[in-house]
């Protein structure tokens, strides 16, 4: 009886420490997933990511493309990971969890002043002359204006991310600029809607009176077919600024190569796929660098967005 409990224990004892032994490669993965490491330049993969600016399925379709075209370029793995808000795209390329990322003008500023060394390096041929458009439900009767029509002072108002260029940074700026006070002062309610489709959606509703979009996802749904124009309108059109970038960490050429940088600001440039570019939507992609965004920097302060001494 003795001899029989004795085997069953060191049977047991196996089997626990087997079953720790093959746990073990398990439990070092969801580790290193939760520090960022899994995809940290060591292992080769380039990743990268892109602000949240329309719906994630959207974003989706359109990224996994790019990986798939950027991975045929360059001759190595490539990996697009969504993020659920602007901050999170910036905290990610800060951590080194992305290496690449699709930024708007104002993002990408945020990106590049917590990574010395990063660098913006293309831009879609429309982004140096981008602007907004103010958005307005049928219900105010607001009509179109070369102006920003005064008419808007006490409606609701939303915005889209709080972090977003065209949604956010830009019209505020205009706003205060042309109607002499800030949104907290001239509307009866200001929201943040998250997206530039949310902000459509809320606004051709009626949940909110007035709002502010980019004026390429308004163009690109409008033509799809998604917006009913019987209750949304365009009523005014924002002077243009600099807005999105591919911005790129410093180091990649540490991990990748002496020439990477170069080659992948290459490959970018290059691309011009009709699909692919489409889906941006961009009529194609031209160089870029850090000065051209010193204007969002700098309204960026002015509205207090930024500090200016951090």
């Amino acid at each position: 009886m003795r001899i029989q409990l004795l085997r069953s224990f060191v049977a047991l004892t196996l089997l626990f420490a087997n079953s720790i032994s093959s746990a073990s490669p398990v439990g070092l993965s969801t580790n290193s997933a939760a520090t960022g490491s899994y995809n940290s330049p060591s292992a080769k993969t380039l990743v990268f990511s892109a602000i949240p600016d329309q719906d994630e399925a959207n974003l989706q379709e359109r990224f996994d493309k790019v990986a798939v075209y950027l991975q045929a370029q360059l001759g190595i793995e490539v990996r697009y990971i969504p993020v659920k808000s602007y901050s999170a795209a910036v905290t990610a390329f800060r951590n080194n969890q992305v290496q690449l990322a699709w930024f708007g003008g104002l993002s990408g500023v945020q990106a590049r002043r917590l990574v010395p060394g990063s660098q913006a390096i293309a831009q879609g041929t429309e982004d140096p002359f981008f602007s907004s458009y103010i958005i307005a439900h049928s219900s105010t009767a607001i009509e179109p204006s070369d102006n920003l029509p005064t008419a808007i002072k006490g409606k609701t108002f939303t915005f889209g991310s709080k972090g977003s260029t065209s949604g956010r940074l830009m019209p505020e700026h205009f706003i205060r600029e042309n109607l002499g006070d800030t949104p907290d002062q001239l509307f009866s309610k200001v929201g943040y809607s998250g997206d530039h489709s949310r902000t459509i959606a809320l606004v051709q509703s009626g949940a909110y009176e007035v709002g502010a979009v980019n004026y390429k996802v308004w163009d690109q749904q409008l033509a799809a077919g998604e917006i009913d124009s019987d209750k949304v309108k365009v009523i005014w059109r924002t002077p243009s600024y600099p807005d999105y970038q591919w911005t790129v960490r410093g180091d990649v050429n540490d991990s990748w190569g002496e020439d990477f940088q170069a080659r992948l600001t290459e490959a970018l440039l290059a691309m011009d796929d009709p699909d692919l570019l489409a889906s941006f939507p961009r009529s194609g992609f031209i160089a870029a660098d850090n000065e051209l965004y010193q204007p969002i920097l700098d309204t960026a302060i002015s509205v207090g967005i930024i500090d200016a001494d951090k």
